[in-house]
């Protein structure tokens, strides 16, 4: 992991920067858990943390549906302040959508309360590939707009820019909203292996500009999704997911600023995804820490992993699992650890339950 600043490496990056802005978070816990440094206690923020587990979120976006509120600058900076301001935690992350870029260039998606995206006209040839244009800054001047809010209200605490990644992305576009087998996807990987990877490659390069928007406009650090991405065994990873996974990494490389990568399902997948270029890999609740730390190899960091669903227990249940998680965390000797849900926060997840957290984890790992 890169020990230079995120002032001085954007500073020297070629395009558009606001280092100031993203200076301010720079001492904070989370980013000085992400470069392996000494940190006053272990930093803690959760995935999908603004979201449908707050009343108040629930209250701002009746009415309005998803993807035009991912367009709304005051209403994605509301959104995303929401569980920095009530359950404390160490970093905000940008409230957006996998699917917003693909949105932005044209493709025909639209996002169903209950199912999910759904794309209109499927990519399963190299004619409809056509229609995937590349992603320019001006395609999503509300997500500049958002994020520079974000930052200068955030201050100290820093935001996580975000993105779906290729293989995910290339999932909902061929089979036209979510799968649980991914055959339409595995048909086109395995019997079309041009196609394939003339379309990842391409979503890599649409993936790559939506993070180097969020990353120019201020954002202390980016993570990739690649929710399906666990549907994959080792060697097809290796073969046809890591490039263009590792060409996305490479492109932001320049920014200096933390990437961490997550998957579900990932535990056969670990040391891959951190190949591909992350400097902090998620883990899901499957695999012990210090599983994941030597499938993941030394020199990077981890994220996690406490199962999701601990919050429904009682309180001295989870607190019990979450001292488990630092000390497993504890036992590996690095501070570059981020403590993290094994998968995001559950719709019906009790929001005091999730603020009780934050302050016991913060509490129990006090340096």
């Amino acid at each position: 992991m890169s020990e230079t600043t995120a002032d001085s490496t954007a500073a020297t990056h070629d395009g558009p920067t606001t280092p100031g802005r993203r200076g301010a978070a720079h001492d904070s816990a989370f980013l000085r858990a992400c470069r392996h440094e000494p940190v006053p206690h272990t930093p803690v923020w959760f995935m999908r943390q603004a979201g449908r587990s707050l009343p108040e979120y629930l209250k701002v976006r009746e009415g309005i549906p998803m993807l035009e509120s991912c367009m709304r600058p005051e209403l994605v900076k509301e959104i995303t302040l929401q569980p920095v301001r009530r359950h404390k935690v160490d970093a905000a992350i940008f409230f957006s959508d996998i699917v917003v870029p693909l949105k932005a260039v044209g493709i025909d998606v639209d996002i169903k309360p209950g199912i999910g995206p759904v794309i209109a006209d499927p990519i399963r040839t190299a004619e409809d590939l056509k229609r995937l244009r590349p992603l320019e800054p001006d395609d999503v001047p509300y997500i500049t707009e958002a994020v520079g809010l974000l930052v200068d209200e955030l201050g100290e605490t820093p935001l996580i820019g975000f993105a779906g990644a290729p293989y995910t992305l290339a999932s909902y576009l061929i089979e036209g909203g979510p799968s649980k087998n991914h055959e339409n996807t595995k048909a086109m990987m395995y019997g079309q292996p041009e196609l394939w990877a003339a379309l990842v490659d391409r979503l890599a390069d649409i993936t790559s500009a939506f993070l180097k928007v969020q990353i120019e406009a201020g954002a202390s650090a980016v993570q990739l999704f690649d929710s399906w991405v666990g549907a994959l065994a080792p060697d097809d990873y290796r073969r046809s997911v890591m490039p263009s996974s590792t060409k996305v990494f490479d492109a932001v490389a320049g920014y200096g600023v933390p990437r961490i990568h997550f998957g579900v399902g990932t535990g056969e997948l670990l040391g891959l995804m951190g190949q591909a270029g992350a400097d902090i890999v998620g883990v899901d609740w499957r695999v012990p820490l210090n599983v994941a730390a030597e499938r993941v190899g030394q020199g990077k960091g981890l994220q996690g992993n406490l199962d999701p669903a601990v919050l429904y227990a009682p309180t001295k249940v989870v607190e019990t699992k979450a001292r488990e998680v630092l000390h497993a965390a504890q036992a590996l000797g690095t501070s570059g650890h981020i403590f993290n849900l094994g998968h995001g926060v559950l719709p019906s997840m009790d929001p005091d339950a999730l603020s009780r957290l934050v302050a016991f984890v913060h509490e129990a790992s006090a340096r």
